[in-house]
């Protein structure tokens, strides 16, 4: 078994749309970044990688190159699933917690929770997503970006 932990932290600006776990949140800003800005999926990622020693989600999805511009965190998710399996690995279990001041996210969560479990190929109950606010404290708590932590296990 090995572990790996990710983290992952974007800018909040108008004319973005916000997407966590793969779930589009209504919110007035949305999350900077050359791909979807999907800070949980992002977070998630590293984990993953992080637990198999393969680096992380910059070296594989470079922000420099065009091809993943605009690209849907969920199917890089999937493209990290796939080079894990490949090197033997499978997914045991993940804990995540984003951290945002708004909007409120607890009634995202299970969607949250559904979409990365599909997306890893692994059960419900696999898939541990918690929010938090740092209580109006830091850049998340003066609604400047949200960011996210997660723990991965593979095996």
């Amino acid at each position: 078994m090995r572990i790996g932990h990710g983290y992952d932290v974007h800018k909040l600006v108008e004319g973005r749309k916000l997407i966590l776990g793969g779930v589009e949140i209504p919110h007035e800003k949305g999350l900077l970044g050359h791909s979807d800005a999907d800070v949980l999926t992002h977070a998630v990622m590293d984990a993953l990688l992080g637990a198999a020693a393969l680096g992380d989600i910059g070296k594989l999805f470079p922000d420099n190159d065009d091809k993943y511009l605009g690209a849907d965190s969920i199917g890089l998710l999937k493209k990290v699933l796939a080079i894990i399996k490949d090197k033997g690995y499978k997914v045991v279990n993940i804990d995540s917690t984003i951290i945002a001041q708004r909007p409120k996210l607890s009634p995202y969560i299970d969607k949250m929770r559904e979409t990365l479990a599909a997306s890893m190929e692994i059960g419900l109950d696999c898939v541990s997503v918690k929010a938090t606010t740092e209580e109006k404290l830091g850049f998340s708590g003066a609604e400047l970006g949200i960011a996210a932590h997660a723990v991965a296990l593979i095996e």
